[in-house]
């Protein structure tokens, strides 16, 4: 049969090769100011940094770093989410940014401290989680 090899896999680490690739693809542009979009739900974090005007200059979210299942929605995922968009706004040039924050998952402030610790200074924080004003109609009451 022959040796039989073992192959040990790091639990929830980034993968090195999507994270390399994705900090090659960043524009080289002069940006000072920006606007950072987190997105945290219960399975996900997502990430987006755009300048003034709207237009998106990076973005990441766990899944693209190699997370999968469970591991996507947790605060450790977000904060590596949050380091590789800092590092994205630190080329890029960004200075200062505003912070809307949108969902109520695990990764809402650890993406926050993860971008905020690469040197961007951060000017506002919003929290724009949508918040039905009635909901859906409720269920009739049983008939027993």
């Amino acid at each position: 049969m022959g040796k039989k090899r073992i192959i040990r896999k790091s639990g929830g680490s980034v993968d090195q090769g999507l994270k390399s690739r994705s900090l090659a693809r960043v524009a080289k542009k002069n940006i000072t100011t920006g606007t950072l979009h987190i997105h945290a739900t219960y399975n996900n974090t997502k990430v987006l940094l755009a300048d003034k005007e709207g237009n998106a200059i990076a973005w990441s979210s766990s899944g693209a770093l190699g997370f999968s299942g469970a591991k996507k929605g947790t605060p450790f995922a977000a904060a590596k989410v949050g380091e590789l968009v800092g590092d994205k706004a630190v080329i890029v040039g960004v200075k200062e940014a505003d912070v809307v924050i949108r969902g109520v998952g695990a990764g809402r402030e650890s993406a926050l401290r993860a971008f905020a610790g690469k040197g961007v200074n951060i000017t506002k924080i919003s929290d724009e989680t949508p918040i039905p004003h009635n909901g859906p109609r409720p269920p009739k009451p049983r008939r027993i």
